[in-house]
C-alpha cells in the first residue's frame, strides 16, 4: 500500500533537503579549503619561511668551543637572534621580550632554548635555557635576511634544525608567544 500523494510529496522534499545540505557542507568546506582561506585562530603570527631554512649540517659552537646539537629526539625548539656586533640597547630590550615570552611558557620553557648568536650586551638577561653560539657563516646563512636594515629579527627553529618562522624587527612578542604555545603542543 502506497503513501498518500501529500505525504510522499513531503517525504521528498525531506530528503531533498537533507542531501543539499549534507553535499552542501562538503562543498563550501571544500570551496574555503582549495581557496587557501584559514580560520584566524590556526594563522601563524611569524612568517612562515618557505622553504624552511636549513640548519641541520651546520655545525653550531658555543662559546666555550663545544659543539651545539640538534638532537631531534629530544624535541627542543629553539629561538634565535643574531644581532650585529655594536647592538646595545635595542638588544637589551629584546633580550628582555625574549626573557618574558620563555618565562610565560610555564613548564613547558624547558623545552626552549634561546640561541643567542654573538655575545649579548651587558645587562641582556640571561635565562636558564639560554645558549650562546659562536658566529658563524655557514649558521647566518641559514637564517633568511639575518642582516635586516630595520634591526634585529628572530627566528623559530624546529627539533630538526629547520628555520620556519621568521619575525620582523619590532615584532610583538605576544605573537612568539602565540605560535610557540602552538608549536609546543606538537609532541
Amino acid at each position: 500500500m502506497s503513501a498518500p500523494m501529500p505525504q510522499r510529496s513531503r517525504n521528498r522534499g525531506m530528503l531533498i533537503a537533507i542531501i543539499v545540505i549534507f553535499l552542501g557542507s562538503f562543498i563550501v568546506a571544500g570551496a574555503l579549503r582549495f581557496s587557501g582561506w584559514r580560520p584566524q585562530g590556526l594563522k601563524n603570527k611569524g612568517e612562515l619561511l618557505q622553504p624552511a631554512g636549513d640548519l641541520r649540517e651546520a655545525r653550531p659552537l658555543l662559546t666555550d668551543g663545544v659543539e651545539y646539537e640538534w638532537k631531534p629526539v629530544e624535541r627542543t625548539w629553539r629561538i634565535a637572534l643574531a644581532p650585529p656586533q655594536g647592538c646595545t640597547v635595542e638588544c637589551v630590550e629584546l633580550a628582555r621580550e625574549i626573557a618574558l615570552v620563555w618565562q610565560l611558557f610555564g613548564r613547558e620553557a624547558g623545552r626552549v632554548h634561546v640561541l643567542w648568536i654573538g655575545t649579548p650586551p651587558a645587562g641582556a638577561m640571561k635565562l636558564q635555557t639560554q645558549r650562546l653560539l659562536q658566529p658563524s657563516p655557514s649558521l647566518r646563512a641559514g637564517l633568511p635576511r639575518v642582516d635586516d636594515a630595520k634591526g634585529v629579527p628572530v627566528y623559530v627553529i624546529d627539533p630538526n634544525g629547520f628555520v620556519i618562522l621568521r619575525y620582523a624587527p619590532g615584532f610583538d612578542p605576544a605573537d612568539l608567544r602565540t605560535d610557540m604555545a602552538r608549536l609546543l603542543k606538537l609532541r
